[in-house]
């Protein structure tokens, strides 16, 4: 049937001036349009935003997406293409992107990213190569990278690491600038010549009174 000029049957094999197309013509999409509280079918070459073609022998429909925040799908359980702000991952939509995944922004899909390991042990204190003659220095500790990320675009995560350390030993063994061991030579010369000069005054005295 034929409603003259009325848009709405274009395409149609059926349709009712109520409702629309009721079946289409092959290779075209049967569209169950809503828009408040009447609805009416439309036959389209291409499925609308949110809906995918779903080919039967009875007849081509357009099916709704089944997946949350997806604009195109490929099937209900599958996702083409998210809505604006949400990434794309394994027919899903993420507002981000799951752990050991990385987001590719100009196409708004999760991509695999960059995979690293656990961190090591922290370091030695150390500064300027040397274990001691510092009161402070600096440890690190590393990670590997154990899967390079799919696109050279996506930066890997740090795998190297200092924090300022309070070294063990500040002065070293053997070392010349040694404060006690100093401190103490200096006393005991000092005791040494203390003792020198009593001993040339006695001396001073007992010839003095010799020559009385």
């Amino acid at each position: 049937a034929n409603y003259g000029p009325n848009p709405i049957c274009k395409g149609c094999l059926s349709c009712s001036k109520d409702n629309g197309c009721i079946r289409c013509q092959h290779k075209l999409f049967f569209f169950l349009r809503r828009e408040g509280m009447r609805q009416y079918g439309e036959c389209l070459h291409s499925c609308p935003s949110g809906y995918y073609g779903l080919r039967t022998p009875d007849m081509n429909r357009c099916s709704r997406c089944r997946i949350e925040n997806c604009d195109s799908c490929f099937s209900k359980d599958f996702c083409t293409k998210c809505k604006s702000g949400f990434y794309s991952h394994r027919g899903r939509c993420f507002r981000g992107c799951p752990a050991g995944f990385a987001a590719l922004e100009e196409l708004m899909e999760c991509v695999e990213g960059c995979e690293v390991g656990q961190w090591s042990e922290w370091g030695t204190c150390s500064r300027n190569n040397k274990t001691c003659g510092f009161k402070w220095g600096l440890e690190t500790r590393t990670r590997q990278i154990v899967k390079k990320p799919a696109k050279d675009t996506i930066q890997c995560p740090t795998i190297a690491e200092s924090r300022r350390c309070k070294m063990a030993l500040r002065h070293c063994p053997g070392g010349k600038w040694r404060r006690p061991a100093k401190t103490k030579d200096k006393k005991k010369k000092k005791k040494n010549l203390m003792e020198r000069a009593q001993k040339q005054h006695s001396i001073f005295l007992a010839t003095d009174k010799t020559s009385q």
